[in-house]
């Protein structure tokens, strides 16, 4: 991010690093501008931007979609030329908005180098979902500065639904502020899961821990995408959701978004290796020590 800076007369000693050009009488300094709360917001709304221009074309593909171009990457994990060209658009548009910025995305953008700021993107979450013209599913993107996640946006296509927040702000959806549920127990409280692609290793403690939920909550559900189940928790329609073999474009943004609802989030030991650990719990603050140690007690 740059800010331009015109003046009369040469000063360019007096700011050593900066792109200096100059014109007739004047002086144009470009200056490298550290993001602030102000430009967060904006950054945020040009995102959203982004992200509905995009999922626009998603929808569209939607109804000329053939099943003929899915590939499959595992063996219940498939990927087709939408979520490709998706994730394209989002990277080029992202480009703009913050240009020398790094990437983590899951359809295999990724920079070896270290940047500043880093962009964790999920294209299409939901992509099973969205083969068979089942809802939901999601655009995921999150905004990194030294590992630190500083802005969150999902976008569920179906429902027309963005929930997002920046570092500083409250957390929204469609402009509407929105909180982790109040509920207190577990016993009360709608749990949402995801189900593993692979590494089934862990299979039979997470089949205990739906079946210790199945009899002592209000239920248990499954939507087939991590990234709307944790922004579902955000805005409070799920109490706690909790899934293990997950990828960080996956949680990255919706993990976010929980934490600046008044939620809180954690791996399943209770630490804070949640975006990369491939395991992740949140839920509202009522009820969280009683979940986690739920869940680490079956799984952990």
């Amino acid at each position: 991010m740059y800010c331009m800076i015109i003046t009369e007369g040469n000063f360019s000693s007096r700011y050593p690093g900066f792109t200096h050009f100059y014109y007739h009488n004047y002086h144009i300094i470009f200056a490298p501008v550290e993001l602030n709360l102000m430009n967060l917001e904006t950054i945020c709304i040009k995102v959203i931007e982004l992200t509905k221009q995009v999922a626009s074309y998603i929808n569209e593909e939607r109804n000329r979609f053939s099943g003929f171009k899915v590939e499959a990457k595992g063996k219940h994990n498939f990927v087709t030329y939408v979520d490709k060209c998706a994730e394209e658009r989002i990277v080029k548009g992202l480009k703009k908005i913050i240009p020398d910025s790094g990437f983590i995305a899951e359809e295999g953008t990724i920079s070896n180098d270290e940047k500043k700021y880093t962009w964790i993107i999920d294209p299409l979450d939901g992509t099973t979902n969205y083969i068979h013209g089942v809802p939901p599913y999601a655009i995921s993107i999150a905004l990194v500065k030294e590992n630190e996640i500083i802005l969150g946006v999902v976008y569920e296509m179906v429902m027309d639904e963005c929930f997002y927040s920046y570092e500083g702000a409250a957390a929204f959806m469609n402009q509407i502020p929105i909180r982790v549920s109040d509920i207190e127990t577990v016993s009360e409280s709608l749990i949402a899961t995801g189900f593993p692609y692979e590494n089934y290793d862990r299979m039979s403690s997470f089949m205990k821990t739906l079946d210790h939920f199945f009899n002592h909550s209000h239920g248990v559900r499954r939507l087939g995408s991590a990234a709307t189940d944790l922004a579902y928790v955000a805005c409070g329609r799920y109490d706690a959701f909790y899934e293990y073999n997950l990828n960080s474009w996956d949680v990255a943004a919706g993990a976010f978004i929980v934490q600046q609802a008044g939620g809180k989030v954690s791996d399943f030991s209770g630490g804070d290796n949640f975006i990369f650990g491939k395991e992740i719990i949140a839920s509202n603050n009522f009820i969280f020590h009683e979940f986690r140690n739920l869940i680490s007690q079956f799984m952990n």
